[in-house]
């Protein structure tokens, strides 16, 4: 009797192994982890610890309380950004035959000698929502600045790291932190925030910026001292953070007192209603849908206007 042969898993039964393996894995990592904070917690030393730093610091007396109108929109602004830029930048990484392509017009001011460069669609919409997010971050700056806003996310005292340890446990334990964002976050989200805000956004900047178009490439010295290789180890894994901080954003958002802190974010006031939570929902459905618009049928004729677009 001849042995049966097994037929070779597909690459996608494969993927899915490999998906299941890693999900399995994250979750008893993550179990392990909970177990691990809880039972440290609970010793003697652990107490102490927790006793001593509570996982905030208190504010300087001239920080503002509560989160201004402002901060709503820039808030919505930078959300919508990021999703078409991470969908836009996974297509540039991933798509080997683009749809569609683009070239500047080359006439009028922006004539040069050289001649334009062709990109695909997709790295035109990624490059055109970077200068957008950028004008809107500038604009926050100022805001944040202005308004004295920054001393809410900027760290004052060296008591921020044992509180951030401290505050990483109590959500590890699923204890979660007593807080008010309204007048102040826990410190593990203020370096969080202050990480995002003025290391993370900039990396991404003076990455983008070194691997587009714009970027002199006849500067030898300057490519030697910042080569474009170091800009792409750099710009995906910021791609990444920005991913799993949406991802940890949302979900302890949701989780912890969703009306209340969906009305600090989107309705600028401290209070239960439903008013934050349905303009939240209105912004979740403009995402999603310009999102679905990011195709070639309807960004090209908005592309066309600034140069030609080939199919």
């Amino acid at each position: 009797m001849n042995q049966a042969t097994r037929t070779p898993p597909s690459g996608t039964q494969s993927r899915w192994v490999r998906f299941g393996i890693y999900a399995g894995g994250a979750v008893v990592l993550l179990a392990l982890l909970v177990l691990g904070a809880r039972w440290l917690t609970g010793t003697g030393p652990g107490a102490d610890f927790m006793a001593d730093y509570p996982g905030h610091v208190p504010l300087p007396p001239s920080a503002p309380v509560g989160l201004p109108a402002w901060l709503g929109w820039q808030h919505f602004l930078n959300a919508f950004f990021l999703v078409l830029m991470v969908q836009t930048g996974w297509k540039v990484r991933t798509t080997q035959r683009p749809a569609a392509h683009w070239v500047r017009n080359n006439k009028g001011l922006l004539k040069t000698k050289k001649a334009p460069k062709r990109i695909s669609l997709d790295l035109w919409l990624h490059l055109s929502l970077d200068v957008l997010w950028v004008v809107n971050g500038l604009v926050f700056l100022v805001l944040l600045f202005t308004t004295g806003q920054w001393r809410r996310i900027v760290p004052t005292s060296w008591d921020i790291v044992p509180n951030a340890v401290s505050a990483g446990l109590q959500y590890l334990s699923l204890n979660w932190p007593l807080e008010n964002g309204w007048v102040n976050y826990n410190s593990l989200q203020l370096l969080t925030y202050f990480l995002t805000v003025f290391i993370a956004a900039p990396l991404a900047i003076i990455t983008g910026l070194r691997m587009s178009s714009i970027w002199p490439s006849k500067a030898k010295k300057l490519n030697r001292v910042y080569p474009i290789e170091a800009a792409r180890a750099v710009h995906f894994p910021v791609m990444l953070y920005f991913v799993l901080f949406v991802i940890a954003h949302v979900t302890l958002v949701l989780s912890t007192g969703a009306l209340r802190n969906l009305n600090h974010m989107f309705a600028a006031r401290d209070a239960q209603g439903w008013l934050g939570f349905v303009i939240f929902a209105i912004a979740v459905v403009v995402m999603v849908g310009a999102s679905l618009l990011a195709r070639p049928i309807f960004v090209g004729p908005i592309a066309s206007l600034m140069g030609k677009v080939s199919r």
